[in-house]
């Protein structure tokens, strides 16, 4: 199992034929949805699907998004995640730390990835998740449901890009992930059938420091999983430049194939090679 993983799938939790392919694909994380992607009438077969579902096995990490703290079906969903089938839980529309210490007291150390930007008030309690249980292992963001919190005719500027106040909202995620310790996971890129747009985002995002991206579509686990591997270039520049500080540790700058490198790059590296095991 990776110890981060690169592409997190979600698929509506009602529909055999959906959950079949996505545990088929190459993700590394599959989501099962019980929240937005399946309607109420729908949650009790969701609930049951997954009831049936065989052990975790070898294959993609197994997650449950439920619905928010709180809702009416909360027991039960608790109780699906508690039967030993799923990785971890999903908590959408989380807004500061003592969310996610809220879920852990009912579940233990089972891990928590939350969704961290859908509502108005989250977007001010992103460090809080500094201080919240050791079960929090990755934070995501999400516009959609903050753009409709907010009350946005839409999240795109006449450029056709983000907006000022969802691009804050990102950052802010991988600002408060990092300073949490956990996984910093981009938001969704929603056009599937568009793949250069998918892998230029999913590209810049792992620039920037994500480690993971949230998808929608099988079809995009295989862009995703490419833009958050290493290429064969960087993994030996960074396993150049562990070498170097190893052979001289009380170094504070080096110089690797004809460039300075710094304790900052080395960092860098470690963070790379960590990404390969």
């Amino acid at each position: 199992m990776r110890r981060e993983p690169r592409s997190w799938l979600f698929v509506p939790a009602d529909s055999d034929r959906k959950v079949a392919k996505a545990l088929a694909s190459d993700a590394d994380a599959i989501i099962f949805d019980l929240e937005d992607s399946v309607s109420p009438a729908n949650k009790a077969q969701a609930r049951g699907l997954l009831h049936e579902l065989g052990g975790r096995g070898d294959g993609p990490q197994r997650w449950v998004r439920i619905n928010p703290l709180g809702n009416d079906r909360f027991r039960e969903e608790i109780d699906l995640v508690l039967t030993g089938k799923f990785h971890g839980i999903v908590l959408p529309k989380a807004e500061k730390g003592e969310d996610v210490e809220d879920l852990s007291e009912r579940t233990g150390n089972v891990p928590i990835h939350a969704i961290v930007t859908e509502t108005p008030a989250s977007l001010f309690g992103l460090l809080t998740y500094r201080q919240a249980s050791p079960a929090l292992a990755a934070m995501s963001w999400g516009a959609e449901d903050l753009s409709a919190a907010i009350g946005a005719s839409s999240k795109y500027d006449e450029s056709g890009e983000l907006s000022f106040t969802y691009r804050m909202a990102r950052s802010l995620c991988l600002a408060g992930a990092v300073a949490a310790g956990v996984q910093p996971v981009d938001g969704v890129f929603a056009d599937f059938r568009d793949e250069p747009g998918l892998l230029a985002e999913a590209r810049a995002a792992a620039r920037e420091g994500f480690t993971g991206k949230l998808a929608i579509h099988p079809d995009q686990v295989g862009p995703i999983n490419a833009a958050f591997t290493p290429t064969d270039a960087e993994v030996k520049h960074a396993a150049a430049i562990v070498a170097a500080f190893e052979a001289d540790p009380h170094a504070g700058v080096l110089a690797i194939d004809g460039k300075m490198v710094d304790r900052p790059h080395l960092t860098q590296a470690r963070r790379v090679l960590d990404r390969i095991q």
